[in-house]
């Protein structure tokens, strides 16, 4: 008897949990319905109470940088004149500015730009950014005001670092200091104090605002210590009511021990309910709404009781589903015997992945990272 009522207290409580979960699909489905708002009108209207949005990406995914470029005339209209990339050399930024003013577009500059930041970085989309500034500055009168692309990064030096990484040696790599604090100033200093507003695209770590990552931490409370020094949360420290946080669709990391390594976001809802509006790209809040009230177990739950979606990015933007996102187009052109032994000395992160050894070696490197497709193909829901 006693087993039978237990049996019975499991089945309740696995249907009563069903029931709550399909009753937040349907209201998230409704609200969707009933604020259907497009990608690009959701952008521009988070800048009528915010001067810096932060789009989260993942890299490497094409998708996100053609929605990206297609914004800048519509930016432009809204009085936001500046995009912040977290790939580039802030030292070059006379010369970005100058090839997106130029009276012809010069591709072999763009690469070379984007070479000084990162010698493996050879996706056409980033730096098909520029080229998108540089048509529709083109469209421009001669007077008037020019859209720029602003570097966000500096030029790390590898070339000497070997063995694990410590202040010391991590000093030498980032000589010009904490990237995260790198960013913000120039951030401060080229938007804030001049009054003007940015979209800037960046990894997703680095667009957290209120949200701290959590890490395992022996010595910490719960055993879990909260990292909230990344870029998003040294603007939004400082300056709660300018900033405002966007997930571009993409695929959460698994809890730790967890299987597979990849998740789809709460919990496998979100492309739940797309699916039920025939996947049509849109944008929507997090905060205070039904999608952002979604839980999610993710590794971003990790010290934190009942989490929920809308506790790491303000608002969300749906594009595809994760399947069907593609790579970035890699540049043949960006790699050659003539820049390889540049690029191998300073090859970022060696101690991440083996340092290659030739230039196909490198090539293969770099094409088995960029194939999006076969790495999201570990998604699944939780």
């Amino acid at each position: 008897m006693k087993k039978i009522y237990i049996l019975f207290i499991h089945i309740f409580l696995l249907t009563s949990a069903l029931f709550s979960q399909q009753s937040s699909v349907d209201s998230a489905i409704k609200y969707l319905r009933d604020n259907n708002t497009s990608p690009q009108d959701y952008v521009l209207d988070k800048f009528t109470n915010a001067d810096i949005i932060l789009l989260a990406e993942d890299h490497r995914v094409k998708e996100n940088l053609d929605f990206l470029g297609s914004l800048i005339p519509q930016l432009y209209k809204k009085g936001v004149f500046t995009i912040g990339m977290e790939f580039g050399a802030y030292e070059d930024q006379r010369s970005l500015d100058s090839l997106v003013t130029a009276e012809t577009y010069d591709e072999n500059l763009a690469r070379q730009l984007m070479f000084n930041y990162n010698p493996g970085w050879a996706f056409k989309e980033y730096m098909d950014i520029y080229k998108f500034a540089w048509a529709f500055n083109k469209t421009l009168m001669k007077n008037e005001r020019k859209f720029r692309i602003i570097n966000l990064s500096y030029k790390y030096d590898w070339t000497s670092f070997s063995g694990q990484r410590t202040p010391e040696n991590m000093k030498v790599v980032f000589y010009n200091g904490n990237t995260e604090v790198f960013r913000f100033n120039i951030v401060e200093k080229e938007i804030i104090q001049k009054k003007e507003k940015i979209l800037i695209l960046t990894g997703d770590v680095h667009a957290f605002t209120k949200y701290k990552f959590p890490y395992y931490d022996f010595t910490s409370p719960n055993f879990v210590r909260f990292d909230g020094n990344y870029f998003g949360n040294l603007l939004y420290a400082k300056y709660p009511k300018k900033v405002f946080s966007i997930l571009l669709h993409k695929p959460f990391y698994n809890y730790p021990n967890k299987k597979p390594l990849l998740i789809s976001p709460a919990n496998g809802n979100i492309e739940k309910i797309m699916s039920f509006l025939s996947n049509q790209p849109i944008g929507f809040d997090l905060n205070n709404t039904p999608l952002g009230n979604l839980p999610d177990n993710s590794y971003f739950s990790m010290g934190y009781p009942n989490f929920k979606l809308s506790d790491v990015y303000d608002g969300y933007i749906f594009l595809k589903p994760i399947k069907k996102l593609t790579s970035c187009t890699i540049d043949s052109l960006f790699l050659t015997d003539a820049n390889w032994q540049q690029a191998s000395d300073n090859m970022p992160d060696p101690d991440w992945r083996p340092k290659p050894q030739s230039l196909a070696e490198y090539w293969k490197q770099i094409y088995d990272f960029a194939d999006i497709v076969k790495y999201y193909e570990k998604t699944d829901e939780p």
